[in-house]
């Protein structure tokens, strides 16, 4: 049996480890999805998670995966040997009470996301297709991974995830030498390393399990007023669609309570998980207009001059607009449209440019040679 490298021992990706543990003490989270880049623990955390589990199976779901494999068929071999219909189970059935991993979730067909957060969320499959009316129990900690660069999940899919982790490389050198050693040693003395972090595995292992226990009496840790209005403050400034944050972060509050072990689910455990339910699902900031200027009025209430009021302001304008140039301005914010002063118009004086401009083009035409011979 190849040795998997111990929860315990993982480095630098606290906020990982713990939604992995959230997942897994509440499935009905709906799973984890990790965004980073490669070799950030990412499948190792996944694999390291149904070690603590155990006895739990680990699946991988492959890119090419069909609907038949993933969610089970009809069993040909039963079919013609004695014209029986029976149930082939696919892989949802193989990841009962432990880890379904899927690489690059995002690269998978919608329909077949669509199934793995259905069952996820539920713990039963459901299968109607070619001629079988079969259901099973299926209850795993779906845990998907994806790199944003090679595309995305659509929202609705990615609204039924339940909690969202976003990893970076570790940028400080003594961590990253200590991760590095930490895994060189795994790699070339397993059972040395293992036994080391033994008796930690064990103490997160058994907390593990209590936690679940904790999770599954509906008598115990109840929602009081307070961290409702919590979860509705922190949904409500994130501006999420729907109401399907606020469950799923109600939901990671008292798993998180049930882990360590408290009484009684508080805003602090609110604060906790707030980041890992709002990740993928907060919408966009919304943009303000930025105030009018005080002193200039609105098109609809200024004051529309008259002929005077026109003569005198054209007689300093040119005065006016001297003086306004040479005061220092600020620097323009080219993000934002700026106000710009229109200058009076001056009726006599447009009349007779326009007549200078006529006269001058007459001349230059009078002045043209003709058409030679």
């Amino acid at each position: 049996m190849t040795p998997t490298f111990p929860l315990s021992a993982i480095q630098g990706q606290p906020q990982l480890v713990q939604a992995l543990l959230l997942a897994a003490i509440e499935p009905a989270l709906g799973g984890v999805l990790i965004q980073g880049p490669r070799g950030t623990a990412k499948s190792t955390a996944a694999r390291a998670l149904a070690d603590v589990l155990a006895p739990a199976p680990f699946v991988t779901l492959p890119l090419g995966a069909s609907i038949e494999h993933v969610v089970g068929s009809l069993d040909l071999s039963k079919a013609l040997a004695g014209s029986e219909v029976a149930f082939a189970p696919g892989l949802l059935a193989k990841a009962h009470g432990g880890v379904l991993y899927v690489d690059e979730i995002n690269l998978l067909p919608d329909a077949i996301v669509d199934v793995l957060l259905d069952v996820a969320a539920s713990g039963v499959n459901r299968v109607e297709r070619d001629g079988i009316s079969h259901s099973h129990a299926a209850r795993f900690v779906l845990i998907g991974t994806m790199n944003p660069e090679e595309g995305t999940l659509r929202p609705q899919l990615l609204d039924r995830l339940g909690l969202c982790v976003q990893l970076a490389n570790a940028q400080d050198p003594r961590l990253r030498s200590a991760i590095v050693k930490a895994r060189l040693r795994f790699d070339l003395e397993p059972a040395g390393f293992l036994q080391d972090h033994a008796q930690e595995q064990a103490r997160i292992a058994e907390r593990l399990r209590q936690a679940r226990t904790r999770c599954a009496d509906a008598g115990q840790l109840l929602w009081s007023d307070a961290v409702h209005e919590e979860v509705a403050r922190q949904c409500i400034e994130a501006q999420v669609d729907g109401l399907r944050a606020d469950l799923v972060m109600l939901r990671a509050a008292r798993a998180l309570a049930a882990w360590e072990g408290c009484d009684a689910i508080t805003e602090h455990h609110v604060a906790e998980v707030a980041p890992l339910v709002l990740l993928h699902r907060a919408g966009e900031p919304q943009r303000q207009a930025p105030p009018a200027p005080a002193s200039a009025p609105s098109p609809s209430s200024a004051p529309v001059p008259g002929p005077q009021a026109r003569s005198s302001s054209t007689a300093n304008f040119h005065q006016n607009n001297a003086a306004t140039h040479s005061q220092e301005q600020p620097p323009l914010d080219w993000g934002e449209p700026q106000p710009v002063a229109s200058a009076p118009v001056d009726a006599q004086r447009a009349d007779a440019l326009a007549l200078a401009a006529l006269e001058a083009l007459a001349a230059k035409k009078a002045r043209a040679p003709g058409p030679q011979r």
